[in-house]
């Protein structure tokens, strides 16, 4: 902390106590008498036309503290020289501007501590006080200055009652303003049955050894208590009463410091070691100098670690040839609480993180129980939709084998009809035969039966077409039977599509009949027109009656017999009258 913060913090209650409406501004002819009691007090040339010219009674309205501060800092800060004033004169200064105001001791005489007391322990709250404003004392400074000043009494602070009383003190940014920590003080739950007289010694000689002037050998110690140290020749503990000073940790056999045990020189050359818990002894740490080691050993952890940065400290301030020790320890108590504030914080962070993510875990479970339930209920969906789809398919397999069985059948009953149709076709071949040697001889007798045989060659042809058509039919019929087949082999991976396949082939199939009944219709009257026709032959073959018995011999077989032959109710069905030969496709 530099000078110049220091005498801010005095300046500022000095301005505050000013403020007697509390709206943050004072007059203008109180702080001419604060700027020229500040000249007096920091030994600076007093400069009349400046406090004069910036405190013109024509301005406007009270000045506030934003208004202050450059005149505060041009005039005044800017011309202070460190050594050049006494700092307790300026203290006294500030704290009988505010103390008249806000400072307020027991109205009978029962206070702990006296007003002069009073005044050092403001300074000593300055000293320890944060760099904020408004200015106040984390709880942290508050034990640790407490501490002192029990130490230095050789009592030991109640922590318990110290923590009741900054539990029902309100604490507005996070620490005691002066005036709660001087009521707390004079209150006597924290220095209770110990005399006035007692208390006036050790706050002026925590006062002394804090608030020292630069260059002046404090005489007392900067850190004392009590410490196991190990012995060099009988290597056995002892218990030593040990007081830090700048340049040296001496230790006696008691408190009273009557007989000196020895003394430990601080230099550059020294370092601090932390050590593991051995013989039976825990918070162990230890001094090294340049010709020997010294192995101590602390009541808890936390006087180890007040011990080890103190000793470091001195031994730092030693090699940079400085003699404050309270304001480096004071700068490393504040990174500590920051640090420790920062853990607080990231832990407080994580731990906000851990129920985020604990939460979302949560949530998480509570969607997959949500997508589990849909599961399952998919899963029923899905068997029921597999049964019915199972049923749907057995029952589709079982039409589709009967469908196969009929096809089947049908098939059987069209090869056996192919069979018989390929028996009489051999029988039309001989047949045939011997009417080509027939042929030659009818060539004349047929000479005159031209026009009815091109007739009847129009209505072969006609005939011939259908039955082209029906083989035609035949062939798709067949066609689609086989593609039928194939369906059925992939019902397993196709049933949708293989049903309605199935469905249009059928159409299509009976389409094939009806057209196939129709060809068969055509084949009737086509057969009708050639009967007559063959009248027509009858009629002209009656010039030739010679060859009617020879005929009639050679064609019996094909006669009226033949069920085709009844229905187109003549005997000349199936013969052609040029070539002298049946024609197969008239079957």
């Amino acid at each position: 902390m530099d000078l110049r913060t220091e005498l801010l913090k005095s300046i500022w209650y000095a301005f505050t106590a000013l403020d007697v409406e509390k709206s943050g501004k004072v007059s203008k002819s109180q702080l001419k008498v604060l700027s020229h009691n500040l000249y007096t007090v920091l030994c600076i040339p007093h400069d009349p036309v400046a406090l004069e010219e910036h405190f013109r009674d024509d301005d406007d309205g009270p000045v506030s503290s934003q208004g202050y501060m450059p005149y505060l800092n041009k005039y005044i800060l800017d011309k202070v020289e460190e050594g050049a004033f006494v700092k307790e004169n300026f203290d006294e200064l500030c704290w009988t501007l505010t103390a008249k105001k806000n400072y307020k001791p027991d109205r009978n005489g029962n206070s702990v501590v006296s007003h002069q007391d009073a005044f050092k322990l403001w300074c000593l709250f300055n000293f320890l006080s944060e760099d904020k404003y408004p200015l106040v004392m984390v709880p942290d400074e508050v034990e640790y200055l407490l501490k002192k000043i029990c130490t230095a009494m050789n009592v030991e602070l109640n922590s318990c009652e110290l923590d009741d009383c900054l539990s029902q003190e309100p604490q507005g940014q996070g620490g005691l303003t002066v005036w709660q920590f001087l009521d707390m003080v004079n209150s006597g739950r924290l220095l209770r049955g110990i005399e006035q007289e007692a208390i006036s010694m050790a706050v002026e000689e925590v006062y002394q050894e804090v608030i020292e002037d630069p260059g002046f050998e404090p005489r007392v110690s900067w850190v004392q208590g009590y410490l196991w140290k190990k012995g060099q020749l009988r290597r056995n503990w002892s218990e030593r009463w040990f007081m830090l000073k700048p340049s040296a940790l001496s230790y006696y056999m008691s408190e009273e410091r009557k007989e000196k045990k020895g003394s430990i020189t601080l230099d550059k050359h020294c370092c601090v070691e932390v050590l593991p818990d051995r013989d039976g002894k825990r918070c162990m740490f230890c001094v090294k100098t340049s010709s020997r080691t010294y192995e101590m050993s602390a009541s808890d952890t936390r006087q180890r670690q007040e011990w080890t940065l103190a000793i470091q400290t001195a031994i730092r301030l030693q090699a940079e040839g400085k003699k404050s020790l309270h304001k480096d320890l004071k700068q490393k108590r504040r990174e500590q609480r920051e640090q420790r504030e920062q853990r607080k914080a990231a832990k407080e962070e994580e731990t906000q993180r851990l129920k985020q993510l604990q939460e979302e875990k949560e949530r998480k479970l509570q969607e997959l129980e949500l997508l589990k339930e849909a599961q399952r209920q998919a899963e029923i969906l899905l068997q029921e939709e597999e049964q019915r789809r199972r049923q749907q398919h057995e029952e589709m397999q079982r039409t589709l084998e009967i469908q196969l069985r009929e096809a089947e059948q049908a098939r059987a009953s069209m090869q056996a009809e192919m069979v018989l149709k390929e028996a009489e076709a051999e029988r039309q071949r001989k047949r045939i035969t011997e009417l080509e040697e027939m042929q030659e001889r009818l060539q004349e007798a047929l000479q005159q039966e031209v026009k009815a045989r091109q007739d009847e060659e129009s209505v072969r042809y006609a005939q011939a077409r259908l039955l082209a058509e029906e083989e035609e039919k035949l062939k798709q019929l067949m066609k689609l039977k086989e593609e039928q087949e194939e369906y059925i082999i992939k019902t397993q991976l196709e049933k949708q599509v293989l049903k309605q396949e199935m469905e249009n082939k059928n159409k299509c199939l009976e389409e094939a009949q009806k057209q196939l009944e129709e060809v068969r219709v055509n084949r009737q009257r086509v057969d009708q027109d050639v009967m007559a026709a063959q009248r027509k032959l009858r009629q002209a073959s009656t010039n030739v009656k010679h060859w009617n018995v020879q005929m009639n011999r050679l064609m019996h077989p094909i006669e009226p017999g033949d069920k085709r032959t009844n229905a187109s109710g003549g005997g000349f069905a199936g013969y052609h009258p040029v070539l002298g030969r049946r024609d197969s496709s008239l079957k």
